[in-house]
């Protein structure tokens, strides 16, 4: 199969195009920038200047079908043919009735018929309901819509890029889910809601209570017990129970189950990679916020999209809308590394769709590359901020350098670890920044902020095992520590520690430059990868050198004696 594809390698999966494996180095535009051809030839340079090598942007419903049935497909393929003249690479993202659990991009003429398309309705006070500014998921009509758009934008590309896969992967819809309310209350919602829930849906529940998500668990059982309940027959309420938590299931079942209706109809079409991508729930345990929670909404379903694919209803998502080949976070407010962990779930592949273009966001991207073999991290609103002003470049600029050592370290799970670490709070109570162990070979190395004589600075990268005592050292702004494992050893050193360059991208061959010794080390304590500028504080003396090339290799030994 010559169009782009995922491979299962292991415990996860890898992107081929062209017949290779491919790392993708993405960033999402603005959410309209894509309509307009000419816009983009604004941003085609910057983005290649930021080392991005494939590109998020929109494909709207009301650009594609401004009149019902009479389909134009003008400007996107100016837009492809755009990012194939700047070697671009492309992901698609379908604003079909939904993006932002809003249905602001479809066309004037789903807009303006409520009675053939109607809104979802939200329960407010003294029994009121408001009509939402989105589109009911509990009539046929829209759905049929949304297939027919969907089903000839895949053929389209089918025709215009299949010989090229300037397109990679498509995503079907954009953070799906209902706000303001827990579920919709419109009169069909309502008559589904009485409805029996559908005995499939109970035998999963019942029959992989084993291996569901423990966010999923915890709903279920009220967060009495882990153990394996018993569900009679009923409606929702019946089954579940009354509350905000039952209204959820309930959307994210239809919500799963009428995504997938539409990626099987462009699937069929047209197999190339599909997926969703979901807006999280910014309050609980993984919160990262520090800011209003009107700024993303989190806390209970409807604050948060209510059925989008949240972790506690990841497992339905899966289960019922199999056509999707993942689902994806979108990582802002929440912290990153437990949201990647959550996100491979049974095994999924994990790509991140979008997160902060800021230096906290970027330095975490070496976590999802590192340590959860990330398809890709894509920072979002790249075209508003300049290359020389963006900390992508750099990271970027990195990664795409070693991608081949990266998909060669994915392919072996256990074997490299990504990791960052942030500037000291003014006034810490403790150092935040614990040292990161692995246990490899026949040593356990830990990895910390690199030593300096002044204020600690962020440092960001990945550690790959080579086998033996060798290990790959990537990034900056930290450092590495060893002690042999050996019950007999007394002494763990350093056999060589080499700065290396890239010389041939494509195998990932590494030529060596300086050999490295003495300061680099502290005397031979530990592998020294500082930043470009670290802080003396003032000492006079510098023996903390910044990394140059960012990679190195690192070779241990031990001394190993009877104790007397």
């Amino acid at each position: 199969m010559k169009i782009p594809r995922l491979v299962k390698v292991r415990t996860t999966q890898r992107l081929v195009v062209h017949g290779r494996p491919f790392l993708m180095l993405p960033a999402k535009l603005q959410n309209s920038s894509l309509t307009c051809a000419d816009y983009m030839e604004t941003v085609w340079q910057k983005m290649k200047a930021i080392n991005v090598n494939t590109l998020l942007g929109c494909v709207t419903w009301e650009m594609i079908e401004p009149a019902e049935q009479q389909f134009d497909f003008s400007e996107l393929d100016k837009v492809i043919l755009g990012a194939r003249k700047h070697g671009l690479h492309l992901v698609l993202l379908w604003f079909g009735p939904f993006n932002n659990c809003l249905s602001t991009y479809v066309p004037s003429w789903v807009k303006t018929n409520p009675k053939r398309f109607p809104r979802a309705k939200l329960r407010k006070a003294r029994g009121v309901l408001a009509t939402a500014d989105v589109l009911s998921i509990f009539h046929l009509e829209r759905e049929e819509a949304d297939i027919v758009a969907f089903s000839n934008l895949m053929v389209h590309l089918k025709e215009f890029d299949e010989d090229h896969s300037t397109v990679l992967m498509v995503q079907v819809e954009n953070e799906t889910g209902l706000l303001g309310d827990s579920r919709d209350s419109c009169p069909a919602a309502n008559q589904r809601f009485a409805e029996a829930v559908p005995k499939r849906l109970v035998h999963f529940l019942e029959d992989e209570w084993g291996s569901l998500h423990p966010d999923l668990k915890e709903i279920l059982s009220c967060g009495r017990t882990t153990e394996k309940p018993t569900y009679p027959e009923g409606n929702w309420e019946e089954v579940f129970g009354k509350g905000p938590r039952t209204d959820e299931l309930f959307m994210a079942y239809h919500y799963a189950t009428y995504v997938n209706e539409v990626a099987t109809a462009g699937k069929d079409i047209y197999p190339i990679p599909l997926y969703t991508n979901t807006w999280m729930n910014y309050t609980g345990e993984n919160s990262d916020n520090m800011f209003s929670v009107v700024a993303g909404g989190g806390g209970m379903p409807g604050d948060y999209p209510s059925g989008g694919p949240v972790s506690n209803v990841l497992d339905i998502w899966q289960k019922f809308a199999p056509h999707l080949d993942f689902i994806s976070p979108d990582i802002y407010l929440n912290d990153y590394e437990s949201s990647c962990a959550k996100y491979r779930h049974r095994n999924q592949p994990l790509f991140i769709p979008e997160q902060r273009r800021d230096d906290y966001g970027a330095r975490r991207i070496w976590i999802a590359y590192g340590s959860y073999a990330a398809l890709g991290a894509s920072p979002f609103g790249i075209d508003t901020v300049d290359p020389e002003d963006s900390p992508f470049t750099k990271h970027f600029g990195l990664l795409s350098s070693v991608s081949a050592l990266v998909l060669q370290a994915q392919r072996n799970p256990g074997t490299s670890v990504g990791f960052c670490f942030d500037e000291l709070p003014k006034r810490p109570p403790v150092d935040p920044a614990k040292p990161i162990t692995r246990r490899w070979g026949d040593f356990e190395i830990a990895i910390e902020p690199c030593f300096v004589f002044g204020k600690q600075d962020t440092g960001a990268g990945m550690v790959i095992y080579l086998g033996g005592a060798r290990f790959l050292l990537i990034g900056w702004g930290f450092q590495v520590r060893a002690r042999s494992l050996s019950p007999k050893a007394t002494f763990t050193g350093i056999l060589n520690f080499q700065e290396k360059i890239v010389a041939n991208r494509e195998t990932g061959e590494l030529k060596t430059q300086r050999w490295l010794n003495g300061d680099e080390t502290r005397s031979g304590k530990s592998a020294m990868m500082p930043s470009e500028d670290p802080d003396y504080g003032g000492f006079p003396i510098c023996v903390t050198i910044p990394t140059r090339t960012m990679i190195a290799e690192l070779e241990l030994y031990d001394i190993a004696e009877d104790r007397e």
